[in-house]
This record gives C-alpha cells, structure tokens and sequence, in this order.
C-alpha cells in the first residue's frame, strides 16, 4: 500500500505550473496573431488608406485588396516583399498620354501627378524661355497632350540693298527712240538690327531694333528722245507728223498750182483740209517739197506730185508713200 501512494505523487503536476503553461501557450497564441495582424498603409495614385492585413507578402496584399497591376504600373516595395506592421505600400497606375519634346512626338505611361513631375520623370529641363503646355501645375490625365516649346531669342544684323530708281526725261534735241544716260546712279545700303524670336528651331516673329542707312541711293537718270528727226540725203530734219498716204504723179499742164507759181519739181498737190498750202514736206521716193497745189481728185490722205514728162508721171504710178510734215 505504501508503494502505490508513493507512485501517485510522482505524477501529480502543481496546479501553478499547469497554470503558467497556459499563460505561456496563450501569449504565444497571441502574439502569434498579433504578427500575422498588421496595420500597413495603402498609397493608390497619392490615396492613402490604412489597412488592416494578415497578408505576408505586397503581392498578397495587391490580391486581398483586389488590384490589379497593368503592365506599365509601379508598385513599391516589390511585389514579393514581406511586409510589417507600419509599412507603406506605394502603387502608380500608369497613364498614357503623348509629349511633344525637342523635335520628337512619343506615347508614354506617366507615373507623375502635374506637369512638372512628368517633365522631371522623363529627364527634360526647361531653360529660361522655354515654356510648356499645359502649364507645369496642371495634373496628369490620360490622353492628354503636353508640349514643350524651345525658345531662343537671338540679335541679327544684315545689310539691305535700297533699289534706287530710274527717272526718264524727255529730250527734244534727241531723236525719237534714241536714250541717253546722263547720271548712271547705283544703290543704296542699310543696316538693320533684328530680335529673332525661335521656336522650336522655326522663327516665330522678329522685331526691328534698330536701322542705319550706310549709303543714300542714287537715282539712274536717262534722257528719251521725243525729237521727230530723220535724216535724208546726207541731211537730218525735224517733222512735226507722218502721214501713210496714197501718192499719184501728174505734169505739165499750162497752168499754174493753185498757189500762183508755175509747177516744177518740188511741187505737190493736197486736200488743203489734210495739209495746208504752203507746208515743207519729204516724201520717201520724191525728196522735200512743199504743198503748192490742190486738185478735185485729190481728197483724204491722197498727194499728187509733180515730174517733169508724163512718162516719168506713168512711171511713178499709184504707190503709197511716207509723208513726213517737216517743221
């Protein structure tokens, strides 16, 4: 009987220290949760959002949260990262949009919110005239279109010719159809100073500054002969006219030209109302003469002249002629 009590006491365990076994389990239990059981902050496109997760890694928390990743988007840390309580989980979609930049037209996916953090994301620098469309603050949509512009301004002198003019002036000693230049002339030159705007290598405007005439322009002077001038025979007359006319030949009659004075050669006959008794002529073929005589037959631009036999007379014909009223 002694025995077996004494077997039962070496089995009994203290009620206290069953009691810290517990108290053990439970704190690893909980402790156990409270790491599985993490607060981590969710940053969607500059959103932020505290999340509680039992995820371990950011790939499972993406799938808990039900986002999905497109090719172009960003998230960090990487997907396969463990994560702790605290952590903050960054996730950019990307956006497409076109950039129009130093002479290229490209379709890219923005991680950026405004303008300016786009133009910092694709490593382009404004200078001081440069501008950019929309302007810097604006934020990030899709689709959009953002430009930039290269502005240059740029000083630029140049020399101009001045076309001078030619001035015609009658000359009455100067045959008709005859010039003479009496002054040559040449151009002028002037200077001028331009502000050159440029953009994107094209000139946009340009602004006088300044100009400075270097040489005055000369005017080149020629002289136009209005002179009615011919020369016959060795000799040069002015006439004031030329008449086309139809000329015949006529001789000796017994009588007298209207004017009084007996027919020679050097005589012709006239429609008075045409030419005047009296007028000098040279006709081409005949020679000078004067209009002395007058006939019934002879009307309008008709001119009768003398020789001196009827065989030089029918010789002569019926012709036209170059009347030139002599001065």
């Amino acid at each position: 009987m002694q025995s077996d009590s004494q077997g039962e006491k070496k089995c009994k365990i203290p009620a206290n220290k069953i009691l810290l076994i517990i108290t053990l389990a439970g704190c690893l239990i909980f402790a156990g949760f409270s790491w599985a059981n993490k607060t981590v902050t969710l940053n969607m496109d500059d959103k932020k959002q505290n999340i509680q997760t039992f995820a371990l890694t950011v790939e499972q928390l993406l799938k808990a949260e039900n986002i999905q990743l497109q090719e172009n988007d960003r998230v960090k840390p990487g997907r396969s990262e463990f994560l702790h309580d605290g952590m903050t989980v960054s996730v950019k979609r990307a956006v497409p949009l076109t950039l129009k930049a130093d002479g290229s037209t490209k379709k890219v996916y923005a991680h950026s919110s405004t303008v300016q953090a786009l133009l910092e994301e694709f490593g382009i620098t404004l200078q001081a005239e440069d501008s950019v469309s929309p302007a810097m603050e604006k934020p990030i949509e899709r689709g959009m279109v953002v430009e930039v512009v290269r502005q240059k301004t740029q000083i630029v002198e140049e020399e101009v010719t001045i076309t001078n003019k030619t001035i015609k002036r009658d000359n009455t000693e100067l045959p008709r159809g005859n010039t003479k230049v009496v002054q040559q002339g040449h151009p002028g030159l002037v200077k001028k100073e331009w502000q050159i705007t440029y953009r994107n290598g094209r000139e946009h405007s340009r602004e006088l500054k300044s100009k400075e005439i270097i040489r005055q322009p000369v005017d080149r002077i020629v002289e136009v002969g209005s002179a009615k001038i011919i020369s016959r025979g060795g000799k040069t007359v002015r006439y004031a006219k030329a008449i086309d006319m139809v000329s015949t030949a006529y001789t000796y009659t017994g009588n007298n030209t209207a004017s009084g004075v007996p027919p020679r050669r050097g005589v012709v006959a006239v429609d008075p109302s045409v030419i005047p008794l009296g007028t000098r002529l040279y006709i081409d073929g005949y020679g000078y003469c004067t209009a002395l005589d007058r006939g019934s037959a002879i009307k309008g631009n008709k001119i009768d002249v003398f020789l001196e036999s009827r065989q030089q007379a029918y010789g002569w014909g019926v012709r036209q002629v170059k009347v030139y009223v002599l001065e």
